[in-house]
């Protein structure tokens, strides 16, 4: 691995997580020398990747460029899209689509309803697959040695009192998701929220993603809860397997 590239790419991290921050700041969260993180900086602003402003050093929006060019060409988005808008409508409800990559669960779509709720989730964000229900809708299809390989890599991090971090525990839940067929998050990520999350399946039956429906408590319990959201997520996500199947460029 390149040192000077891999410098580059935890200050850009670290911009990100800190929504700007100073030489100095970011000197003393990597544990860099002020002047290697100046010149990386320097570097960053010439290329228009990085603005600076009163001291203060933050992503530039060339990044929108190569955010926009990524996203759409992730292909199953495309396939999605139009399912999980329409869930959304629907129910009045926040849905989302997600795909792995690097054995964590990346965001690639969002919409929301009339009555979709406020969350800090949003398109390219990345969680641990275990923290949520689209990420457990994923890991209960995936074959057992890439599902085991990721749990090694990752680990079981707790992100809320109900996250699941007992492996067996998590095995068993994800038993339970392929015999039924979907995968529940019960304010696993964030409380006051459930999620009822289906797998996009190609034809072999490998997880390409999952589709998901959120809402909050109040709304997502009893029936509408157990059966209503997850017959429609499910329908949803058929429909979007369909498109996979046949659509060229999958």
């Amino acid at each position: 691995m390149v040192q000077a590239s891999l410098t580059t790419l935890r200050i850009v991290e670290a911009l990100k997580r800190r929504d700007g921050a100073g030489v100095t700041e970011l000197a003393d969260h990597l544990d860099i020398p002020k002047s290697t993180v100046h010149n990386h900086l320097q570097t960053l602003k010439e290329c228009e990747f990085v603005v600076h402003e009163n001291g203060t050093y933050r992503i530039g929006l060339r990044f929108l460029d190569f955010g926009q060019f990524v996203w759409e060409r992730v292909e199953l988005v495309q396939a999605a899209r139009n399912e999980a808008d329409r869930l959304a409508e629907e129910t009045g409800d926040l849905a989302h689509v997600m795909v792995e990559e690097h054995g964590l669960g990346v965001f690639v779509y969002q919409t929301g309803g009339d009555r979709a709720v406020n969350t800090n989730l949003h398109v390219g964000k990345r969680v641990h697959l275990h923290q949520t229900g689209l990420g457990k809708a994923i890991l209960a299809y995936l074959p057992d040695d890439e599902r085991d390989e990721i749990l090694d890599q990752h680990g079981l991090r707790r992100r809320s009192e109900e996250t699941i971090v007992d492996r067996d525990v998590l095995l068993d839940e994800l038993e339970e998701t392929r015999r039924r067929g979907y995968a529940v998050e019960d304010e696993e990520w964030i409380r006051g929220l459930r999620s009822v999350a289906a797998p996009v399946r190609d034809k072999n039956g490998y997880p390409i993603g999952s589709l998901s429906l959120t809402g909050p408590l109040s709304r997502m319990r009893g029936e509408r809860y157990e059966e209503t959201i997850p017959d429609r997520v499910q329908s949803a996500a058929n429909v979007i397997e369909l498109n996979v199947e046949y659509d060229e460029n999958f």
